[in-house]
């Protein structure tokens, strides 16, 4: 495949670095993702202002704003809409429903973002569906989501992914299924496969002596 070829996707994959993007937000100009450095950043896009289901995720994202901060990241919004929408929007959520958006949302009136993120869906018109780029302190994108305009969000999913890939960072462990309440195997780690079978018979001496959970050489568990 060429360099051409491979370059098609229309949005950062997990690994890529974050493209660098200038944009105009609720909070001033900012400069995407160098003014995050050493910083995580969850930037989520909503098909439009004054819409219930997006109102609906805002509040449940500042509700968790400070989950999130815990964890040294910061929320960004997204759509195409003006920045004085953005603010009569946030105005009317907190005079209705009792919650101040404490965070930024970018206004792509022009949707130059949103098309370099890959937010604009054909099949779905010309706003953002509902995209979130879990981005790290290096500004390599970790995580995409992609969610239909009809749906709401799982705010505790984002949130758990934000907390899994630091631990897995931490750690230097995969995270189960459902991490931190597997039904199984609870709050437990696995440790990555052997890659040869001198690492394999090792697995199974290591685990033994560290009294991992060990099912089998490539199935291992631990406490973290």
């Amino acid at each position: 495949m060429s360099e051409d070829e491979s370059d098609t996707s229309g949005f950062p994959l997990i690994g890529d670095q974050f493209p660098e993007l200038e944009v105009e937000t609720t909070h001033g100009s900012k400069t995407i993702p160098d003014d995050y450095e050493g910083q995580w950043f969850v930037l989520f896009s909503h098909p439009g202002d004054f819409t219930p289901v997006c109102t609906t995720e805002f509040v449940g994202f500042e509700q968790r704003r400070e989950e999130f901060e815990a964890l040294n990241a910061e929320l960004i919004g997204l759509s195409i809409d003006r920045v004085h929408s953005h603010i009569k929007w946030t105005e009317w959520i907190d005079e209705e429903l009792d919650e101040d958006i404490g965070f930024p949302i970018i206004a792509d009136e022009s949707g130059d973002v949103a098309d370099a993120l890959g937010m604009v869906h054909p099949g779905q018109g010309t706003s953002t569906v509902r995209a979130v780029f879990i981005v790290d302190p290096e500004g390599v994108t970790r995580q995409v989501l992609y969610y239909p305009k009809e749906i709401g969000r799982n705010v505790d999913e984002v949130l758990r992914s934000l907390e899994a890939l630091q631990t897995s960072d931490e750690e230097g462990v995969a995270l189960p299924a459902n991490w931190p309440e597997n039904d199984n195997f609870g709050d437990k780690a696995l440790l990555s496969p052997p890659g040869t079978v001198d690492e394999a018979e090792a697995r199974t001496a290591e685990a033994s002596q560290e009294g991992y959970e060990s099912y089998d050489w490539w199935f291992t568990l631990k406490e973290i």
